[in-house]
């Protein structure tokens, strides 16, 4: 009786196992998957000027919402001020049947408070990302983001990267002491919101960046800053492993503010 009563309990465990490594399969898959539908979207955000060398300036990364003439990407980015007098123009630029293609875009919404901004490109539509809910992410859930590292040196190939969701945190970085603290600053410190650290690596041309569930592809936020260790300059040579996302609540509120489809 005792060794009728083990075998159920056996085959019990091996179906366990089993599908223990066909759903981590299932879950690898998927991430290849996603990227087929995600990575049409994404495009590189920057500058065109057509008597530069080279013409096109890569300043970070951005992703097509709604219809798909509508591209999220951060506030910072935005240039303030463009050369005109040679024809210098806000672009995005994506890659379209094997073909490089570059589109002029206008900045339609700012919102520097939450660093983001939408632009609006002029000819043609993009697949747009899905955008989904950041109430529903929750600390060691892990997402993926698609982007260009570091701007025009990989070329015209977005990466993409995982990470977890090691924090929800407010967004405000302690201060050492009291004179580094300045307006800015001090209106956080008034009125934080929350944001997503990551404990992946982002790169200064993954701001605009989509942060996306690897199964469905809905974007739950939006890389916007990578904690440095030392300076800027060593940014590269010395990542942190720390980086930060935007919850996709305020792309909506955006969207919705404004009207935007």
């Amino acid at each position: 009786m005792y060794i009728k009563k083990l075998k159920p309990t056996k085959w019990l465990l091996l179906g366990f196992i089993g599908y223990f490594f066909s759903g981590a399969a299932y879950a690898e898959r998927s991430l290849a998957d996603t990227l087929l539908t995600i990575k049409p979207g994404i495009v590189a955000v920057g500058t065109y000027l057509p008597k530069r060398s080279p013409r096109a300036n890569f300043l970070a990364t951005g992703f097509a919402v709604g219809d798909g003439s509508l591209i999220v990407t951060n506030a910072h980015v935005i240039p303030a001020t463009l050369d005109e007098d040679h024809l210098e123009a806000l672009s995005v630029f994506y890659r379209k049947n094997n073909e490089e293609m570059a589109v002029i875009a206008k900045a339609v919404a700012v919102d520097k408070e939450h660093d983001l901004a939408i632009l609006k490109i002029k000819g043609g539509l993009l697949s747009p990302l899905k955008l989904g809910s950041a109430n529903s992410v929750r600390e060691g859930e892990q997402y993926a983001f698609t982007g260009f590292p570091i701007g025009m040196v990989l070329g015209l190939y977005p990466v993409t990267h995982s990470g977890l969701v090691s924090a929800i945190t407010p967004n405000v970085i302690p201060m050492i002491n009291s004179g580094q603290l300045n307006e800015k600053l001090h209106r956080r410190l008034q009125e934080p919101y929350n944001v997503f650290q990551l404990d992946a690596t982002a790169y200064p041309g993954n701001s605009g960046s989509p942060l996306y569930n690897p199964v469905t592809g809905d974007v739950i936020g939006v890389i916007n800053k990578v904690f440095v260790q030392e300076s800027k300059e060593t940014v590269l040579s010395k990542p942190s492993g720390i980086s930060y996302a935007i919850p996709v609540n305020h792309v909506q509120n955006i969207l919705k503010a404004k009207a935007l489809h």
